[in-house]
């Protein structure tokens, strides 16, 4: 009778510290995950603005890719998440506090994170690139990049490099883009 009352007792304790400790996590880790965090960083302002002038903001589906979706594994990979989340969070803490916002060169850190940004990244939501309506080219580029012959792969960003962190005085919404050109809807 002692051994279930015991094993019971150490289900309850383990509940009752277990629970707190993986809800304030998950917390974190959801709070840490918006745009708005990243942007409390005085270094990320610059990528902050520009990300929000560009069309993965203002698109006309009303889609958003924030910044997980694009510099971190996908979150169905829950342990490779967090632990890039975590690695790159540490990162940018210490590069903060030990050599402080001067030292901090954008055009580096857009090229360190251009060549870390896989094609998986961006097929986590453009995932029907074979079937574009009215641009067979851009279904044939996209062919070559989806499956290419050894030796001649390429990223997403070589041709799409300029989409994003790039500053711009206007909001690059594709549909008003078309509009105002006077090429219609």
């Amino acid at each position: 009778m002692k051994r279930p009352l015991k094993t019971i007792l150490l289900i309850i304790i383990g509940i009752v510290i277990g629970f707190p400790i993986f809800s304030m996590t998950y917390y974190t880790m959801v709070r840490t995950s918006t745009p708005r965090f990243c942007a409390s960083c005085h270094e990320i302002q610059p990528a902050y603005q520009a990300w929000k002038t560009s069309t993965h903001v203002n698109n006309s589906q009303g889609f958003v890719a924030d910044c997980m979706d694009c510099h971190l594994p996908a979150p169905q990979d829950t342990m490779e998440f967090f632990f890039a989340k975590t690695f790159h969070g540490a990162k940018d803490i210490f590069v903060h506090v030990f050599y402080g916002s001067d030292s901090y060169n954008r055009e580096k850190a857009r090229q360190v994170a251009y060549a870390t940004i896989k094609n998986d990244q961006c097929l986590k939501c453009h995932r029907n690139l074979l079937y574009i309506p009215n641009k067979r080219g851009a279904m044939l580029a996209h062919r070559t990049v989806l499956y290419p012959r050894p030796g001649y792969e390429k990223k997403c960003l070589d041709c799409h490099r300029n989409l994003v962190h790039v500053t711009r005085g206007y909001y690059a919404y594709k549909q008003l883009e078309r509009n105002y050109r006077g090429l219609g809807p």
